[in-house]
């Protein structure tokens, strides 16, 4: 049975003006806590089975930049709890709150840091996390990072699940440049990663990956893809301005770019910036159907 992810908390929370410019999702954990969990709500009543906290934005660097480090762990340890109160309350026992192990400072910019200084920084996400039922090390740009990621995800005693970007010019390799089998391979060897996924690249990027992906992974494999306009490699972050949505990605658009990726036995599947509540009750309307 394919399990089913939540969507992109962050730009749901966007399109409510509910986020800030750096601080992104982080900001509406301080300002309305109650809108980021009646969202995890609506997922869950979307047919989602895996919802992730909304920390992807509460690290210690984006936090520090922000002026709050201070609030770090207090920050987190209430996105969890929100996560955790959506659950009981739609009353769903078998759903799984994931703890997001984020870009330690922006996504699609491959982090070139000190190995052991971002696995140390990735332990002080995952201790704070706390009470999450497995680790989601998501948009990875490079394969550095990722290792550092779930190694200390791993650390934990925690199921984790390693999520990559790709460059959207659909050539099967990772923001860094990589290529998937080297993706693979530097965390091929951690005990306790689950599952090798793709997400926060357009569905096209991933369809031209999910064959590499599905011949390296050894394990479970899945994808949840963005609804961004593509964007090319030799794009850089200016003036922190948002990506736009491509207006093509309705919800039923966005579930058949998924069918020929579950009918191929895809294990996992769900929704990044972009997909909305609508976008997941789309997917799971295709699930049932199936």
């Amino acid at each position: 049975m394919t399990i089913l992810l939540d969507g992109g908390m962050g730009q749901e929370l966007r399109s409510r003006g509910l986020t800030a410019d750096w601080l992104w999702s982080a900001h509406a954990l301080m300002a309305a806590p109650a809108a980021v969990r009646d969202l995890h709500q609506e997922f869950i009543a979307a047919g989602a089975e895996i919802v992730t906290a909304s920390n992807y934005a509460a690290t210690p660097q984006r936090l520090a930049q922000a002026g709050v480090a201070h609030r770090f762990g207090e920050i987190v340890g209430l996105a969890v709890e929100l996560a955790r109160e959506a659950r009981d309350r739609a009353g769903k026992k078998g759903v799984r709150v994931a703890g997001s192990l984020p870009p330690l400072l922006a996504s699609y910019e491959p982090n070139a840091d000190n190995p052991r200084r971002m696995e140390r920084e990735y332990a002080e996400i995952a201790d704070a996390l706390g009470a999450v039922d497995l680790f989601i090390c998501e948009t990875m740009s490079s394969a550095a990072e990722a290792r550092a990621a779930a190694r200390a995800g791993a650390a934990r005693g925690k199921p984790v699940w390693v999520a990559w970007t790709l460059r959207d010019e659909r050539d099967g390799r990772l923001r860094s440049g990589e290529s998937v089998a080297e993706a693979v391979a530097a965390v091929a060897d951690i005990p306790g990663v689950e599952a090798m996924l793709f997400n926060c690249c357009t569905p096209e990027a991933i369809e031209a990956a999910l064959p590499d992906l599905r011949a390296h992974a050894g394990r479970a494999i899945g994808a949840y893809a963005n609804a961004f306009l593509p964007i090319d490699k030799a794009w850089t972050r200016k003036d922190g301005k948002f990506r736009d949505l491509r207006p093509d990605m309705t919800p039923a658009a966005f579930a058949g770019l998924a069918r020929p990726w579950l009918a191929d036995g895809l294990d996992i599947v769900g929704g990044c910036c972009g997909a909305s509540p609508a976008h997941i009750a789309a997917l799971r309307a295709l699930l049932d159907a199936a």
